[in-house]
């Protein structure tokens, strides 16, 4: 797309690094955006030429080429909240304190910790959550009570939970009361769920890598930009896996 091109109103916004696309219809249904002064039509696109305003400010447009896109890895420390809402005690954007406006993709519960990705790019966010049965996430776990060769096997083949049954996964014990365990899906609070099924509570939920990033040497509380390597993976992986989704939502 050339930077001439209009664009769909909840694409410019997220191009922005305000917030997520899905965040941006929100805003939109809100009435909280406005373009060249006045509210925007469904299916709104807007150029060079418009202004477009969140809650009476402009917003402006970014850089055509992602040049000034903003993507680390955080090592989210338990107790830190994954949402932009500024006035949560503990919200993962006051605990960063990036200078740029960034938005974590996806979640990790609060009382869990490990590896996030944020961004201020609201377009790649919206393609990984799109194809996020494209690709693994890796979680080392503890529980409440040794493990058996039953609750791996169980684990591994699917649990029923929140009205379906979850994916085939890979589960392999690292311990008496602990196991890692690789998913494809993202279900809410779905290893939690998994293993209270089965009779177990999770003491320790620590995610470790998500595709091909991982926590490495980072502490809790510190972040790394993703180096130029590992952004170009993400993005050809996040191209490929979109088109493996459109194709199969096709066949449905």
């Amino acid at each position: 797309m050339s930077e001439q091109a209009p664009k769909r109103l909840n694409k410019y916004i997220s191009d922005t690094g305000l917030c997520s696309r899905r965040e941006a219809d929100k805003l939109i249904e809100q009435n909280r955006v406005t373009v060249n002064n006045q509210p925007p039509e469904l299916g709104t696109k807007v150029g060079p030429g418009d202004t477009v305003k969140v809650d009476g400010k402009v917003v402006g447009a970014v850089a055509s080429d992602k040049s000034d896109r903003v993507y680390i890895v955080y090592n989210k420390p338990i107790g830190i909240t994954c949402t932009t809402e500024r006035h949560v005690k503990g919200n993962i954007i006051d605990a960063i304190g990036h200078k740029e406006r960034i938005f974590p993709v996806g979640r990790l519960d609060k009382p869990s910790e490990g590896l996030i990705i944020l961004t201020s790019d609201g377009d790649i966010v919206n393609k990984i959550l799109r194809a996020e049965n494209a690709h693994d996430k890796e979680y080392e776990v503890t529980v409440n009570q040794p493990i058996s060769e039953r609750f791996v096997n169980r684990m591994s083949r699917g649990v029923p939970i929140l009205g379906t049954v979850t994916k085939p996964c890979v589960v392999k014990p690292t311990g008496k009361n602990t196991f890692t365990i690789i998913l494809t899906q993202g279900l809410n609070r779905q290893i939690r769920r998994m293993c209270e099924f089965l009779g177990y509570e999770v003491t320790k939920l620590k995610r470790t890598r998500i595709m091909h990033l991982e926590l490495g040497s980072l502490k809790p509380g510190q972040w790394r930009n993703l180096t130029s390597r590992e952004l170009t993976i993400m993005q050809n992986a996040v191209r490929s896996s979109t088109k493996t989704a459109s194709k199969v939502e096709l066949r449905k």
